[in-house]
């Protein structure tokens, strides 16, 4: 993931090609008031330690202050201060032996409370365990997140095998089947925005990486009010979702059945349709909305 960054002056070269105004050597300059260096300083380092958090929520296995400082785009040495100051209040884990940075405990608990505040905790997995108990499948609730979906709440069914979609998973839009029905049922503008921008990924031979072809497929989720997953996203993996609706019919997240293929037809999966139609029905009562 490439992040956009714009690093504190003392870390920049002179490019050529710039404005003159940006050529002018430091010292030719008036000195600013150390207070308002100090001042735009600030939060111009929040935002760089909070992209390297975003950073390590991208890599489960953590990595090195100096993979994190090639994604981010940062010079070594501002990296490497960050996450000191981030491991400190308990933001980043270190691993010494490794010499590799993980997201810390403060990072989950925040998470947590999110999740309790929007009723993902409390309020859903109730509803997705009764879905599970029915479907004997996974139940998998997401909402949109920029271009991606995230992945709120889940709950595992019986089965040995499992899906690896856990809470605070970034997925792909246009494979998944959470991720149709969010673009599906978005407003009109939004929708329209979203099948012009987004990325096709082809994460697996089936993913749908024609544009066109990828309109087709939301027009197709909007008529019959449900989407499906069958190899897109993973291989070996297939899904139904169905859309969560707002009082203006927009969807604010969705709600999916997700099985191995082995253990479940394309047809005797959307046969669970209708249980996750009362399951979205009773979570459109229930968690607060947005959108």
């Amino acid at each position: 993931m490439s992040v956009n960054q714009t690093t504190v002056a003392d870390d920049e070269p002179t490019v050529p090609g710039r404005a003159v105004a940006d050529q002018v050597p430091v010292n030719a300059l008036p000195p600013e008031p150390k207070a308002a260096t100090k001042a735009a300083e600030r939060p111009d380092m929040v935002g760089k330690a909070l992209s390297l958090l975003v950073l390590l929520g991208d890599e489960p296995r953590g990595a090195s202050a100096a993979e994190i400082s090639r994604r981010a785009e940062l010079p070594f040495s501002t990296t490497y201060r960050l996450l000191g100051s981030l491991a400190r209040d308990g933001f980043v884990d270190y691993e010494p032996e490794g010499r590799r940075y993980h997201l810390g405990l403060r990072i989950f608990q925040l998470g947590q409370r999110v999740s309790n505040h929007h009723g993902f905790a409390g309020t859903s997995l109730p509803i997705l365990r009764r879905v599970t108990e029915r479907t004997g499948e996974a139940t998998i609730l997401s909402v949109r997140d920029g271009l991606h979906h995230l992945t709120v709440s889940k709950v595992d069914g019986p089965q040995i095998f499992r899906v690896t979609s856990d809470p605070g998973h970034l997925g792909s839009l246009s494979t998944t089947a959470v991720g149709k029905a969010l673009v599906a049922f978005a407003d009109d503008a939004e929708r329209e925005r979203l099948l012009s921008e987004l990325p096709l990924e082809a994460l697996t031979e089936r993913s749908i990486t024609d544009r066109d072809a990828f309109r087709r497929e939301v027009d197709e989720v909007r008529r019959r009010g449900y989407a499906v997953m069958d190899e897109e996203n993973e291989a070996g993996m297939r899904a139904v979702a169905v859309p969560v609706l707002n009082s203006q019919g927009h969807a604010f997240a969705s709600v999916a059945t997700a099985v191995p293929v082995f253990r479940l037809s394309l047809e005797e999966l959307e046969a669970h349709v209708p249980v996750l139609q009362e399951a979205a029905a009773e979570l459109a009562d229930r968690l607060p909305q947005r959108g």
